[in-house]
């Protein structure tokens, strides 16, 4: 009867500290790189978690007791459900699988709990492409494998111990092996119409413009210096004083808050151009229906409709990266007649708000009777000359906000300003209202392109003067004329030192040129353009079926060239088996010879027993070469590189007779 081994052999041993280690390391870059998508106490505690596991583990070798693994685990998932509401979606379920996974690290302990973490950790590295598709972020999750492959290579046997930089080098080999499997799979893989199981935008954090404004909503904006659109003209681009593009137009005014509305069903309202500008815009997701156009917009793009007042409007809302041509006036009469209903609406004010306001207003149209332009100049020399300043921190307002900003804080930035202006406008009796979008950019040189990021938001007024229309008035230029020169940048005047320094500046408006590329080739790689792959070779719309064969026809010619290449480097280049001739070599000029039929193992141990002063040295080559040869498909190469230099370090002795 065979005995059958007891429960306690069949418990596998414990993993050597360079294999927890690396796991540690590996998970601990997974918590760094979704660091900024957890909730800051939840990112502390793990790492904390993270930090007494590995020095826990250094006093004493085994599990972490159950009694405390099991709350923990119930804290984590209430404390996600506290937080999100519920342990579905995107932001709860990254937050619950990167607290399981620093969580298996107290129980690690065993080779094939190593592997699980690592496949868990994988995993996990891949979830951060689901907030972030970047170069930067895209590149660190392929280096994230590193450690994880590094750990795998722990878990042979007979692995030399090396340095840490040493122990990533095989699995940045395979990284960069697969990266022709990668690019095929990239180009050929059909593409879906939609985000795999209905995952939301990467980008959907960041929605730029609102339909409505309050003084103090464009702060967060202003600080934000990711990018939003990226514009190419036809020629040269327009000066910086020339670079308004406008959002969205609002008429409506209840004392706080400025807003938008829709308004499809009429007629977009008279423009007499005299000078015009083509251009392309490539913009990033908004999840809005806007699309900001350069001034005022002369028609709508393709799947886009032109609304009162020269707004454009997207059909559906931009979730992806978006591309659309434009031709925009920039010298022009906008509505030189306006009807009483309009007119009406550019002066309408609520009643009971900024009484101040409204009387200082009405004294400019009683000092200078029907002269429209001098009260606008009025209006424009009170910013210049009354003590108001540009900051982006303002003191906040009271109810009469108008009243508060002009009267006592006179300190603010674009929504204040133009909020100001405009209410001081229709206090005059002068139609007026509020423009967002944005204002300035800077001009990539190399890549012949205006870049406009999310702190480029701006907010300005337009007054109707009449015989010339709508007409553009920029009051925060009274205040900080370098806002509409400079920039957003120059205007913040030592307010965000980190987005002011020139040379920091320069460095990311110079590498967007490289962000660009990455969103045009690479995200921007959608389903059309897959279609359109091998329009040069004459095939105009490539279907499913013929990516597939094509898939499999390149799939089949790599793996054949793989092997190939693998089997002539094994003939051509077999360096465990110079190695051991080099030795061979070493013995046969003290008479020890292989004999043609005779094996490694027989081989070295005669020559042990004929070199006694070297035994021992001999019978730890034999068994370095028979692990290396046997133990592996292919022989680690730091051990491969230790037997090497043992082999040449070898020196032979007498032979015993």
């Amino acid at each position: 009867m065979i005995a059958l081994p007891s429960r306690k052999a069949r418990v596998e041993s414990p993993i050597d500290t360079r294999a927890f280690d690396l796991l540690g390391l590996t998970m601990a870059l997974v918590l760094g790189l979704h660091a900024a998508h957890l909730p800051w106490w939840l990112g502390i505690a793990l790492a904390l978690t993270l930090g007494w596991r590995w020095w826990q583990r250094r006093r004493h070798i085994g599990r972490v007791p159950r009694w405390l693994k099991l709350p923990l685990l119930v804290l984590l998932t209430l404390a996600v459900i506290a937080h999100y509401g519920n342990i579905f979606g995107r932001e709860p379920g990254t937050a619950l699988a990167i607290g399981l996974l620093v969580l298996k690290l107290l129980e690690t302990e065993s080779a094939r709990d190593v592997r699980v973490g690592v496949s868990f950790a994988c995993f996990a590295l891949m979830a951060a492409l689901l907030f972030d598709q970047g170069l930067i972020v895209t590149v660190t999750v392929a280096l994230g494998l590193l450690p994880a492959l590094a750990t795998l290579r722990a878990l042979e046997p007979a692995q030399a111990q090396v340095t840490l930089q040493r122990s990533l080098l095989p699995g940045l080999g395979l990284l960069a092996a697969a990266l022709p499997l990668a690019l095929l799979g990239f180009l050929l893989v059909p593409r879906l119409s939609s985000p795999l199981w209905g995952a939301p935008s990467p980008r959907d954090a960041r929605t730029g413009l609102s339909d409505n404004m309050s003084p103090g909503d464009f702060t967060d904006l202003l600080i934000d210096d990711h990018p939003a659109m990226r514009v190419s003209f036809e020629g040269a681009p327009p000066p910086p004083d020339q670079r308004y593009f406008r959002a969205y137009v609002m008429w409506d005014y209840d004392g706080s808050r400025w807003k938008y509305v829709d308004i499809v069903n009429r007629e977009p309202v008279e423009l007499q151009a005299s000078r015009t500008v083509g251009y392309q815009v490539s913009m990033e997701p908004t999840h809005q229906y806007v699309l900001p156009m350069l001034d005022v917009p002369l028609d709508a793009p393709a799947n886009a409709g032109l609304r009162q007042d020269r707004v454009v409007m997207a059909d559906k809302p931009v979730n992806d990266l978006l591309a659309y041509a434009g031709r925009s006036a920039i010298q022009y009469r906008l509505q030189p007649e306006l009807g009483i209903g309009m007119r009406q609406r550019g002066l309408s004010l609520p009643a009971g708000f900024n009484p101040r306001t409204l009387a200082l207003g009405q004294s400019w149209r009683q000092r200078h009777g029907t002269d429209d332009a001098a009260i606008v100049q009025a209006a424009l020399a009170l910013f210049h000359n009354g003590g108001f300043r540009y900051t982006l921190s303002p003191a906040p307002l009271g109810r009469d906000a108008m009243d508060d900003f002009l009267f006592d804080t006179r300190e603010g930035f674009c929504e204040q300003y133009s909020s100001a202006f405009t209410v001081l406008m229709r206090a005059a009796g002068i139609p007026s209202r509020v423009v967002t979008g944005y204002q300035g950019g800077y001009w990539n040189t190399l890549g012949k392109y205006l870049l406009v990021r999310y702190s480029d938001a701006h907010a300005w007024s337009e007054v109707w003067l009449s015989g010339r229309g709508w007409v553009r008035v920029d009051p925060t230029g009274a205040v900080r004329p370098q806002r509409v020169s400079l920039g957003a940048a120059a205007a913040a005047d030592g307010q965000l030192p980190w987005y002011e320094n020139g040379w920091l500046q320069s460095l990311r408006n110079r590498w967007d040129i490289v962000n660009r590329w990455w969103g045009q080739g690479v995200i921007g790689f959608d389903a059309l353009r897959q279609r359109g792959l091998l329009t040069p070779f004459g095939i105009r719309d490539a279907d499913t079926a013929t990516l597939g064969v094509l898939l499999a026809i390149s799939c089949v010619l790599f793996i054949a060239v793989g092997l190939g290449w693998a089997l002539l480097r094994r003939q051509v280049r077999d360096p465990l088996r110079t190695a051991l001739r080099e030795l061979e070599h070493k013995l046969a000029r003290m008479g020890i010879v292989r004999r043609p039929s005779e094996g490694p193992q027989h081989y070295l141990s005669r020559a042990a027993r004929a070199l006694p002063g070297q035994r021992d040295e001999l019978a730890l080559l034999m068994k370095c070469y028979l692990e290396l040869r046997y133990a592996h498909d292919e022989p680690p190469p730091e051990s491969l590189h230790d037997f090497q230099r043992a082999v040449r370090d070898f020196r032979t002795a007498r032979m015993v007779k």
